[in-house]
Formats: C-alpha cells, structure tokens, sequence
C-alpha cells in the first residue's frame, strides 16, 4: 500500500517522528534501513535558518537514504516561515513540515509550536505562506488542542487543509497532557472523517500490535512512531510486519547492540569525536531491560572519549546473552 501526496509516494507502513534531541541523521537512516518509511529532521527555528544559525545546516541535512524525506521548521511569523521554507529548499526535502504540536514550554512560550493551535488563523496564514513559498508538499503536526477545555484538532485539520496542507499528523494528546495519560486515538478517527488529505496517526504506538490497533481504531493513512523508536530502530520492521499480518521476530540483545555500535560510529562520523556525550542517552535506551545494564550505564555516564564509549558497548555485546 502507497499513501500518495503530491508526486512523492511513501509506503503504508510507519515514519518516525521528528524527535528533538533524538532522531538525528544517524539514528533516522538506521531507522529507515530497519523499514521506517519516512523520516523527519528534527525541528528546525525559521528564524534561525533566515538569520543563518550555523546549527540549521545540520538539522536540514538529510541522509543518502532518506527519500522520500522531510524536514520540519518551527515559527510563528508567515514571512519568517515562508523565507525559511524557501532556504530549506536547497537542502532538498521531498516535504516540509511545520511543527504546531511541540509542547515544550521553552516553544510554546514563543507563541511556536502547539501555542499555535490558540491561534488558528496565525496559523493559517503561517502554512498558506509556506505553501506559496515551495513547489513540493507542506504538511502540518499537531495535537488534539491546548487542552482538555480547548481541544480543536477537526476544525484545525480542516483549517490546514484549506490553507494548502498535503497531509496532516495529528498527536492524539492535548498540550497540556504533554506525554501523560493515554492518546485520544477516538479523536484521531474524527480527524480523519472530517478532512479529504491524509491524516497520519501519532501517540502511543510501542509495538507492531499498537500501530495495527491504531490504524483499525482510526482509519488513518499512516502512522507516526516517537518514544516507542528510542533505543528500537527495530520497531518499524515489527509495525510493518503487523500491518502485512505477517510473522515478526524480534531482534536478540546482540542485534540490539550492534545497531547501538552503528550509531555511535555514524553519529561521531557525523559530528566529531566530542559528541561522543549525546550518544550517552541512546545507550539507556538500546539497553533497557538487559541484564547488567545498570552497570553499564554508569560506565558510559562516565566514559570519557567515544573510543572508551564504544569499547564499552562493544565488550557488552560480547558478553551479552540472548
């Protein structure tokens, strides 16, 4: 199955989310050889791409596997947006994607990110000023609405789509929930009954099971894996399998570590020997649940080059037992 936007063509399985902090180059090509359809930069400031922040560069940059690809700008002004869209061009994105659903308070403060979904027609006039900006499709994250007493997502789904929105990706959470409690995905399914652009499905998918309910429950044209990813590039093979009702083996822990030693020696070769530290996080999470892990995390909390940090990672594997 195809889910077709535009003239790109992405298969009907699941993307991984523009994760900040988290699905760098690396870990989204790792993703995407492990069966993630798509991937998603992670978000990058419109201004900070049109005030040319030597940060940007990395964020926008999408990896030989990548395509289709997307990147995601964050903002809240349309003629910042529209400029950023235009320069992210030259990094050649097969989507632009505009974050309206990040939480954190230190975006949402900014009048960015889900603060937007107070504000809708800003908004509009923030995506109808991208779309206008580029030649390829414009896609629009979300969440279900502020909060509990505010939640807006059909009518900003239908605002999106007028505005020029290829496809939406809604998270089924409020602002407020931030992650806690469980996604709404009954408001997803109303999401996708009021629109005709495809609406991808995101929030609380772990497994292959979970993505499988989630597509039954709301009739989506695709589903978005965040947290279920950290640490399990392996999730997506397992979702596609589900979604082909097809057999799934699970990875051992020595598959598990070798994809943990892919990604530290892609991300170092991405970004130098002294970003050794991000990788830290990873391994918590590549980790989780093996015997003598405990120990381990304290070691790399405590390493001190990327060399020590992959001695340690390697010589765990190799006592592992699966």
């Amino acid at each position: 199955m195809i889910i077709k936007i535009g003239t790109v063509s992405i298969p009907k399985t699941a993307a991984l989310a523009p994760l900040a902090g988290v699905a760098d180059r690396a870990f989204r090509e790792i993703c995407r050889s492990l069966g993630a359809a798509y991937t998603v930069g992670e978000m990058t400031s419109s201004k900070g791409l049109t005030y040319q922040n030597k940060k940007t560069a990395d964020l926008l940059t999408l990896g030989p596997s990548e395509h289709p690809g997307g990147i995601q700008l964050f903002g809240d002004d349309p003629l910042t947006m529209a400029r950023a869209a235009e320069m992210s061009m030259a990094y050649e994105p097969d989507i632009i994607d505009i974050n309206m659903g990040c939480p954190a308070p230190k975006i949402t403060g900014n009048g960015d990110g889900s603060a937007l979904m107070r504000s809708p027609a800003l908004a509009a006039r923030i995506i109808e000023a991208a779309v206008r900006a580029v030649n390829i499709p414009v896609s629009v994250k979300f969440r279900l609405g502020w909060d509990a007493d505010s939640i807006n997502a059909v009518e900003f789904a239908k605002m999106a789509e007028s505005s020029g929105a290829a496809f939406v990706t809604v998270h089924g959470r409020t602002r407020m929930q931030m992650y806690s409690g469980t996604a709404d995905w009954d408001k997803i399914a109303e999401v996708v009954n009021a629109v005709r652009i495809p609406v991808i499905g995101n929030g609380d998918v772990f497994s292959g099971t979970d993505a499988a309910a989630l597509a039954a429950k709301t009739g989506c044209a695709g589903i978005m894996a965040a947290r279920g990813a950290q640490g399990n590039p392996f999730l997506f093979a397992e979702i596609r399998a589900a979604l082909r009702g097809e057999d799934y083996v699970p990875p051992s822990a020595r598959a598990r570590l070798d994809a943990a030693l892919r990604h530290i020696s892609e991300y170092i070769a991405a970004h130098g020997d002294g970003a050794f530290a991000d990788m830290r996080k990873h391994i918590a999470w590549y980790t989780k649940g093996m015997y003598g892990s405990t120990e381990l995390r304290r070691r790399v909390n405590n390493c001190g080059s990327t060399a020590e940090l992959s001695e340690l990672v390697r010589r765990f594997r190799d006592e592992v037992s699966d």
